[in-house]
């Protein structure tokens, strides 16, 4: 699926390949919850990284988090000058990228099912709204985007 993003005040635009749109996994680890989850968690899509293409990147600034104290190799890229959280790439896994379902101005598809990822790290006053056939964790789960999509039947 083509898709098309964007920050807040329009100074940075994106488009990618995502052959995993459906906006299912929800982080709720704190870097996640307060770089870019304004409701105590951050959605995060898949997409090719060969495929992104960027206008403003002038203005696109770089946040690596601090992990046990060092820097973490993923790198939180968001608009310089309104803040919005754009994608995370980390070049231990160069041919992807994770644009933020927030950042995306493309129509996403309604995922059939949701995973919480991270729960023992959400913020007290978050209160998830599981569905029944959600998945919650307080790890990453094994399955990865590719395998949840071909298990549900997604692959596009």
């Amino acid at each position: 699926m083509h898709l098309r993003g964007s920050c807040h005040c329009g100074a940075v635009t994106f488009e990618l390949e995502s052959p995993h749109p459906y906006p299912y996994q929800r982080c709720y680890c704190s870097i996640c919850r307060k770089t870019a989850g304004g409701g105590g968690y951050a959605i995060n899509l898949g997409g090719r990284y060969d495929t992104l293409r960027v206008t403003g990147e002038e203005v696109v600034s770089i946040y690596h988090a601090l992990i046990d104290g060092q820097p973490s190799s993923g790198e939180r890229h968001f608009c310089s000058r309104c803040g919005s959280a754009l994608w995370v790439f980390d070049p231990s896994w160069p041919e992807l990228v994770h644009p933020f379902a927030s950042a995306i101005d493309t129509p996403l598809p309604v995922p059939p099912e949701r995973v919480h990822l991270l729960l023992d790290s959400k913020a007290s006053w978050v209160e998830p709204e599981v569905k029944p056939r959600d998945k919650c964790f307080d790890h990453y789960p094994q399955e990865s985007l590719a395998e949840w999509h071909e298990r549900l039947g997604l692959v596009r």
